[in-house]
């Protein structure tokens, strides 16, 4: 252990003994979380393991601060020192990703993604329409005008991965508020490849015609192509959302670059920080300058108070990420999946897509007269953490499910 390791377990150690002097119970959970995570293997596709550094930035006094707004303008007083925070992190951010606009506000993925909706709702809907009615906000609307606006919002569409072929449920499931929101129209994929059919999702976005369409998943074990997602954004006047909250970190570490890598093509993206990123819990976003203001309004549209202490932690995972190590652990990440895939083959396990090429493997546990509930508790019973997950047209439904996701970030 080097000494700046040994010096942080340290810290931890009397940490918890003050945390134990109040509550024991709560002391004695952590003690056994980090117990368990020791002594078992972790390969939940979403999940990670954090460095020291991020870990014990989170807890610092930022944690005592409201600090609603933005950079320099804020709603409270004595927030200076979060504006360092929040303008050391969105700087990290822009330069690990290429971005010319960074918002690190929003405490989780969905949060990210709300931000990321209402901005661009904002953006091509309300800014417009204010503008027609000679008025500078929505405070300067007459009642039946702010009718008339709120029934524009509500008749939006947004078309994106279904959830049973790896979606995600903000990518417009009827339950999330997602597929409360929007019209919402879901793109599949091949039935005999399992994968997206690019061809079939233009002739389907040509007849749906989204205001948003959404690229990025939970759980499909392939590379995007996003040069073609614009193409086909573009073609039907939609904007590419794209939410890359579980390759972000294959992002940072370039291991998806050219048309793989979406920020050159996507309007507006929206991630996590802590799957393959490595950092704090929380979410950011990512977009081209002409909707930046409109993210900006992250708060109060979507967002209160932000949380100053994570985003400091934000801004160490982000300086983290942009060393040259993280670039080699990016592809240790990629690596790893592959050959994992290659041997979960070679013994008979059938997974969907027939590999992966990404972070993660999926699989489809029906032939061996299992659910994927029931190959998670067995896993777990072996010391093997994972998560089940639906496969396309799953039999079994969401919460049995007939698959099992395995990652490898941690």
């Amino acid at each position: 252990m080097s000494d700046l390791a040994s010096t942080a377990s340290q810290i931890y150690q009397s940490a918890l003994s003050v945390i134990e002097a109040i509550e024991p119970r709560i002391a004695n959970a952590t003690r056994q979380e980090l117990a368990d995570q020791r002594a078992s293997l972790k390969l939940i596709a979403s999940e990670n393991y954090a460095s020291l550094p991020v870990l014990m930035t989170m807890g610092t006094w930022l944690s005592d601060k409201y600090a609603e707004g933005t950079v320099g303008h804020r709603f409270y007083a004595g927030c200076q020192n979060v504006d360092v925070v929040e303008s050391v992190a969105t700087e990290h951010a822009r330069e690990l990703f290429g971005a010319e606009y960074a918002y690190v506000q929003p405490h989780s993925g969905i949060d990210a993604n709300l931000v990321a909706y209402w901005a661009i709702l904002q953006h091509r809907i309300e800014s417009p329409a204010l503008a027609a009615l000679g008025a500078k906000n929505v405070n300067d609307l007459s009642e039946s005008d702010w009718e008339t606006l709120r029934r524009s919002f509500n008749e939006q569409r947004v078309m994106g991965m279904s959830l049973d072929v790896g979606g995600h449920l903000t990518h417009g499931f009827r339950h999330n508020i997602s597929g409360k929101m929007f019209h919402q129209k879901s793109y599949g994929t091949d039935p005999q490849t399992q994968l997206i059919d690019y061809d079939k999702l233009l002739a389907d976005a040509r007849e749906f015609k989204p205001l948003i369409l959404v690229a990025g998943y939970s759980a499909y074990p392939r590379r995007v192509n996003f040069a073609k997602m614009r193409e086909i954004a573009d073609e039907v006047g939609a904007t590419l959302f794209v939410d890359m909250a579980h390759f972000a970190g294959l992002v940072a570490g370039k291991v998806f670059t050219g048309e793989e890598d979406p920020i050159p093509y996507a309007h507006v993206v929206a991630s996590t920080t802590h799957k393959s990123l490595r950092g704090p819990r929380g979410g950011f976003v990512l977009a081209t300058q002409e909707y930046a203001s409109s993210v900006d309004r992250g708060c109060p549209m979507v967002l209160g108070g932000p949380l100053s202490h994570v985003m400091a932690a934000k801004a160490v995972a982000f300086a983290e990420a942009r060393r040259p190590e993280f670039a080699t652990y990016a592809s240790a990440v990629a690596d790893n999946a592959k050959t994992l895939a290659e041997g979960l083959l070679r013994r008979g396990v059938q997974l969907v897509t027939g590999g992966t090429d990404n972070h993660l493997v999926l699989l489809d546990v029906g032939s061996f007269g299992l659910t994927g509930r029931q190959a998670e508790s067995a896993l777990l019973d072996s010391g093997i953490v994972t998560n089940r997950n639906s496969v396309p047209h799953d039999p079994n439904g969401a919460w049995y499910t007939t698959g099992v996701r395995i990652g490898t970030p941690p």
